[in-house]
């Protein structure tokens, strides 16, 4: 894919880069490690100080990275800027906890012989973060905000069809105070992300993407021994059962499988229902989707913009239409619009087979599969055949039932009577092929840290464990 800026609403190409040659991004990369040695020694008050600035910037500036984004992407012009807004509460949040999260974790030092014991959080150096389209600016800061409080350096390759979000967060840290080289953008292919990351200098990587492009940053991480983090894709279950408030519960599936035009990882992707309120909550449910209104992303009252790329547009009329050849009922949507850009109606599509594409396939876009189970065993059944595990939702205002479905669902995340998100203050990650290791609160900010072993003896010595490796 080349590196441009491409409105998805006409499909005309804005704006075009050039992809870093070898010398500049290994410039770039000696940088990321000056400063890192530079940052790693400031305190946590300087870091914080730096990175309430740069909450500052995201406020003063989200409408003209609002406007940006959804030139990028398509989202709409409100949801650009509260991710915007929301990425200025993430700084906030670790400027605030860092200190605390990556605070020392002392030991029973007279259990040890020692005069302390503890064990330190320290940074690993400068990391690589590969970052998607969907939530150009969200995604990566979920990577920069705790891993500069930690003391760490980034490297971003974003996605090639966001070059000028990628440039802004790549300048945004350093006009805030950060010492140079601390975040910077690389505006690479994907070419170039096996050397960057074989690079010695690099000590780890995270990617929020694909599976395959999880496979293929494990696989060289893997080889080089270096810690990584991956946020891959989604299929979410969402449960709905005989005693959930279906309005409630239609309202926030709407909302779920379009948000962002129905590209997000987290979203509610697969809709299953108990056969006691099957009919009736998927009446409510097209009647809403059908009411969604699509159309230009930055004007006021648009619920739904253009798909991101002409390729995914062209992946979900491939799904639904295999869904429609085998059997399915497609009970509203389901057919792209006329004129330029990429646009693709809210369409929910009932009667699936596991023969279809759409049973066990992510549908990137606002497209909902809705399945009948005959009870609660069957609904948790369905929602965990998936080779995805990232979030799921259920609906239900059983107590029995809640601690079942919390128990039972293969994921990484579950949401009770509300829709899945991501919020600094939890823990945000998969199972199964929906990736490893955790993003956000004190477990993200952890995963990038070396926790080092601290014994202190007195000066008289200690005895020696004779069981000791």
């Amino acid at each position: 894919m080349p590196i441009a800026t491409t409105n998805p609403a006409t499909g005309a190409v804005v704006k075009t880069f050039d992809a870093l040659p070898p010398e500049q991004i290994d410039a770039a990369i000696g940088r990321s490690l000056a400063g890192f040695r530079a940052l790693r020694d400031t305190t946590f008050a300087e870091r914080a100080g730096w990175m309430r600035a740069a909450a500052d910037l995201l406020e003063a500036e989200q409408d003209e990275v609002g406007a940006l984004m959804t030139l990028e992407m398509g989202k709409t012009y409100a949801a650009a800027k509260a991710e915007v807004v929301k990425c200025a509460k993430a700084c906030r949040f670790y400027a605030d906890n860092a200190e605390r999260f990556l605070a020392d974790e002392p030991a029973d030092a007279e259990a040890v012989g020692a005069s302390r014991a503890y064990a330190r959080y320290q940074p690993l150096g400068p990391v690589l973060a590969v970052m998607p389209w969907n939530f150009p600016l969200w995604q990566a800061m979920r990577f920069a905000a705790p891993a500069l409080m930690a003391g760490n350096t980034g490297l971003l390759k974003h996605a090639s069809n966001v070059p000028q979000t990628a440039l802004y967060l790549g300048e945004l840290f350093a006009r805030a105070g950060f010492p140079a080289g601390a975040f910077q953008t690389l505006l690479v292919g994907s070419d170039a992300v096996e050397a960057i990351l074989s690079d010695d200098r690099v000590r780890a990587a995270t990617l929020t993407g694909s599976e395959n492009a999880g496979r293929s940053i494990a696989a060289i991480a893997g080889r080089e021994l270096k810690k990584t983090v991956l946020e891959l894709g989604g299929s979410d279950p969402f449960l709905v059962l005989p005693s959930a408030d279906l309005d409630r519960a239609a309202e926030v599936a709407t909302t779920s499988r379009c948000q962002n035009n129905g590209q997000s990882c987290i979203a509610a992707k697969r809709f299953i229902v108990h056969a006691d309120v099957y009919d009736e909550f998927v009446g409510k449910f097209v009647a809403r989707m059908s009411a969604l209104t699509v159309g230009d992303p930055m004007a006021d009252g648009t619920d739904v913009g253009p798909l991101a790329t002409e390729q995914g547009r062209t992946d979900i009329e491939e799904q639904v239409a295999d869904a429609r050849a085998k059997g399915a009922t497609v009970r509203c949507g389901g057919t792209r619009g006329d004129g330029d850009g990429w646009w693709y109606p809210p369409t929910v599509v009932t009667d699936l087979t596991p023969d279809m594409r759409m049973y066990a396939e992510e549908v990137f876009g606002p497209v909902a599969g809705v399945y009948r189970a005959a009870s609660l065993d069957e609904a948790l059944e369905l929602a965990n055949a998936s080779s995805y595990g990232l979030g799921a939702n259920a609906w239900t205002r059983d107590p029995q039932e809640q601690e079942r479905v919390i128990a039972g669902l293969d994921s990484g995340a579950v949401f009770v009577n509300g829709m899945t998100t991501s919020y600094p203050q939890l823990p945000f990650g998969g199972v199964k092929n929906s990736g490893y290791g955790r993003e956000l609160s004190a477990a993200g900010i952890r995963e990038f840290c070396n926790l080092k072993t601290v014994w202190v003896g007195d000066s008289g010595g200690a005895d020696v464990d004779s069981a000791t490796e």
